[in-house]
């Protein structure tokens, strides 16, 4: 009980909220290496998977490079890395995220493009539709609820997991928990943890009330207009 008091204590210290090592300026760090890190990774696998799932080819290819990607530990690249040209810092950091991003988003937009009805894109076919008008205007909206939900999974997972920036010498949230090791500050690793977890949980809030709206609404009315391009031919 001590602990968490002192924890308590800990957060409440005003000291702890100011200047370039408070809480507030480290939690924006942390947001911004984890926003590049996604957009990095989203740059890298969502034309890959949109291209895969649209030709219906490279099933395996996705889930190899899913895979790959899965097994290696992100600490280990942040390490090599960190050994390399890039440096120490958050460029290391936000790479070895943005690895760390690619088999959610790869692996739910492919899912997503290849769940889409083949009578709807035969339809679209049918009355003339280019391959990149199909994929653009049939495929990628049907498939928009699980692309949506791979982003918001490669967000959470990242944001839980750039306070290994610290350990190369990058910011975010992670200083505060590195920190408290070095220091033997129970209540300030405690401390760490917590607001980690706290913005961990605000992200997939925020996505998931973000991914609802982008998709609910819309959802029927694509859902209509594939059910009357399907019945036009």
């Amino acid at each position: 009980m001590n602990l968490l008091q002192d924890t308590f204590v800990w957060l409440n210290d005003p000291l702890n909220w100011q200047g370039r090592d408070g809480i507030p300026f480290l939690t924006l760090e942390h947001l911004s290496i984890s926003a590049r890190a996604v957009l990095l990774g989203a740059f890298v696998a969502l034309p890959v998977a949109l291209v895969l799932g649209h030709t219906g080819r490279g099933g395996s290819f996705t889930v190899v490079i899913s895979n790959v990607s899965r097994a290696i530990p992100t600490l280990a690249l942040l390490t090599v890395f960190a050994a390399t040209a890039i440096g120490f810092g958050n460029r290391a950091t936000v790479i070895a995220l943005a690895v760390f991003a690619v088999p959610p988003l790869l692996t739910n937009t492919y899912v997503g493009m290849r769940g889409v009805d083949p009578d709807v894109v035969e339809a679209a076919r049918g009355m003339g539709m280019s391959g990149t008008a199909i994929l653009l205007r049939i495929e990628v909206p049907l498939a928009l609820p699980l692309i949506a939900a791979g982003v918001r999974t490669a967000a959470v997972q990242v944001v839980a997991t750039a306070t290994l920036a610290a350990l190369v010498g990058g910011g975010g949230l992670g200083q505060v928990i590195n920190e408290g090791f070095g220091q033997q500050d129970q209540p300030q690793i405690l401390a760490g943890a917590f607001l980690v977890a706290a913005l961990a949980l605000l992200t997939e809030s925020v996505l998931a009330l973000a991914e609802r709206s982008l998709t609910s609404g819309r959802g029927r009315d694509r859902g209509h207009r594939a059910v009357e391009l399907t019945d036009a031919v």
